[in-house]
């Protein structure tokens, strides 16, 4: 019998100045967070500039992934605000750390080598912005 690898599914939340949240599920938030911070992505992450690595939790069943993203985007802004607030009270960048090697002289356009781990996954999102 073939052995399946354990997946797991993140939901994260990304913020941008002045106020802009992003919410989207993916199986490798390496990745996803990459392509948020380096522009890989055309679209409203880009546009918007969300690039912070707010919030993010994890989860073994995609169903159960599926479900919280769903959930948290149905949630009022406050109530979005508040859970960011708990779990990081400063609004730090989680990932802010993760490429290190974009530091020194890379650009964020995302050209330098890139690791095995960020190869493409699936992902979905959601966005708030601040008015």
């Amino acid at each position: 019998m073939m052995r399946r690898d354990r997946r797991t599914y993140c939901v994260y939340i990304t913020g941008g100045y002045p106020g802009t949240l992003y919410i989207g599920m993916t199986s490798n938030l390496h990745k996803r967070v990459f392509d948020h911070k380096f522009h890989r992505i055309e679209g409203f992450t880009q546009k918007y500039d969300v690039v912070r690595l707010l919030y993010w939790e994890s989860f073994d069943e995609l169903s159960n992934a599926i479900h919280r993203e769903k959930q948290l985007k149905g949630w009022v802004r406050a109530k979005k605000i508040a859970l960011i607030g708990f779990q990081n009270p400063h609004w730090l960048d989680l990932a802010r750390e993760w490429y290190p090697w974009m530091k020194s002289g890379g650009s964020r356009d995302g050209s330098a080598p890139q690791p095995d781990s960020l190869r493409e996954s699936g992902c979905s999102a959601h966005h708030d912005i601040e008015r």
